[in-house]
């Protein structure tokens, strides 16, 4: 019998020690890649939605909040600013700024947002038409690939929108029903969450809310199409945010943008990149208490390890001393006990992979259906092979002294009692 097989004898012979030292490797481990899964999947979405989108302006309020709503579209808007407030940016000459991308937002459909703006928001995000067109006409939309998934919409379906971001919220408005006439291609951003419009459809809905305007069932169109369409036209309408992209990132003016917009106006201007990174600094605070407290419950079980380890030498003791009388050498013993410990480890290794990557996917269903953003417990990060590592070291250390006791049995001694 092969040292490997009479090991694994060994192990299963106590199979509660089994158990106890398995789960609790297991569980600090488990912790540890899932925080590993959810850390590197969140900066891959949010790294990826920044789009070199240097600045954006709204309404005074958290420009945090600000940038999640605007860029990432998982909170609400702080409020609204008026198009006559806001024209100095979105002025195509402005010197400073290379790309302006008005958003007015606060309606949804089936818990999708409805984002009216203009066709240089893909530009941002590198979208392309997959099938059909991009929307041109009043109530026209088209659609990123994962909406058109999620709730079966194809080109030539339509809907009416609601009022608000969840479902719970959702009151369906009394105006003409949205056209789908085009669906991304997947990008892999927020785009792909997105119901995409012209800002007079998101207009003229809350107007016909307030009582403004008839049915647009058959509203004219051609008025508001994207050809003829002037923004600046219409300084007392609100919208919601502006994206915006520099020239250059180095010119002292576009720099100090933000502060002068904040220090000079009504309206509140943001950095992505420093809002992104506080809130980085924010999550790492409970990031690091659950590291932590992985690493302890880690260290418990390598503890464990080493006591299942050492008390089993004493039941053992006649049987290693046998196994000196038939030809084992001290150093196949001492192996043989290193090979117990580093065997559990990988055991609790493989339960705490199961553990991570199962509650990576259940973490996933809960974010997509609340966030629309994904993720997934069907990937494989090169940090963990150096956990494998870590594991069967932490296993090698925890059976380091039982083992040295294997290696100094006295064969006399023991066979003598």
């Amino acid at each position: 019998m092969n040292l490997l097989k009479l090991a694994w004898k060994n192990i299963v012979h106590r199979p509660l020690n089994l158990v106890l030292s398995m789960v609790l490797f297991g569980l600090g481990v488990g912790l540890i890649t899932l925080l590993l899964l959810l850390n590197s999947q969140m900066k891959n979405n949010f790294d990826r939605n920044l789009a070199d989108i240097d600045m954006v302006i709204g309404a005074k309020g958290s420009p945090l909040q600000m940038i999640l709503c605007s860029m990432y579209h998982i909170d609400n808007p702080t409020g609204n600013i008026s198009i006559g407030e806001a024209k100095p940016f979105l002025n195509p000459k402005h010197p400073l700024i290379k790309t302006n991308v008005p958003l007015s937002l606060g309606d949804s459909y089936k818990s999708h947002r409805i984002v009216g703006t203009n066709h240089d928001i893909l530009k941002l995000y590198e979208g392309k038409i997959e099938s059909g067109a991009l929307w041109e006409d009043d109530f026209e939309v088209t659609i990123g690939k994962s909406v058109a998934m999620d709730l079966g919409l194809s080109l030539g379906d339509k809907f009416k929108s609601s009022h608000g971001f969840d479902d719970a919220d959702d009151m369906e408005h009394e105006h003409g029903s949205f056209e789908v006439v085009g669906i991304l291609e997947p990008t892999g951003s927020v785009l792909d969450q997105l119901i995409l419009s012209n800002l007079a459809s998101i207009w003229e809905t809350h107007d016909h809310e307030a009582g403004g305007h008839e049915d647009h069932e058959g509203h004219d169109h051609s008025s508001h199409s994207v050809s003829n369409f002037n923004l600046l036209d219409y300084p007392d309408k609100d919208i919601t945010s502006i994206l915006i992209q520099f020239k250059s990132r180095t010119n002292f003016q576009a720099l100090n943008m933000p502060r002068n917009i904040n220090e000079n106006t009504d309206m509140q201007a943001a950095s992505p990149a420093i809002e992104i990174n506080r809130l980085y600094s924010m999550i790492g605070i409970g990031v690091d208490a659950l590291r932590n407290l992985a690493i302890i419950i880690a260290l418990v079980s390598a503890f464990s390890i080493f006591i299942s380890l050492f008390t089993s030498l004493r039941e053992r003791k006649y049987e290693l001393a046998l196994m000196r009388v038939m030809g084992a050498s001290p150093g196949t013993l001492f192996f043989l006990i290193i090979l117990e410990g580093t065997v559990l480890a990988f055991f609790g290794f493989l339960v705490g992979l199961i553990i991570s990557h199962v509650g990576m996917e259940v973490l996933a269903s809960y974010a997509k259906s609340s966030y629309r953003y994904s993720f997934t417990g069907k990937t494989w990060l090169n940090e963990e092979w150096y956990i494998l590592l870590a594991s069967l070291a932490i296993g090698f250390v925890a059976a380091i002294i039982p083992a040295i006791q294997a290696y100094k049995t006295d064969i006399h001694n023991t066979l003598s009692k």
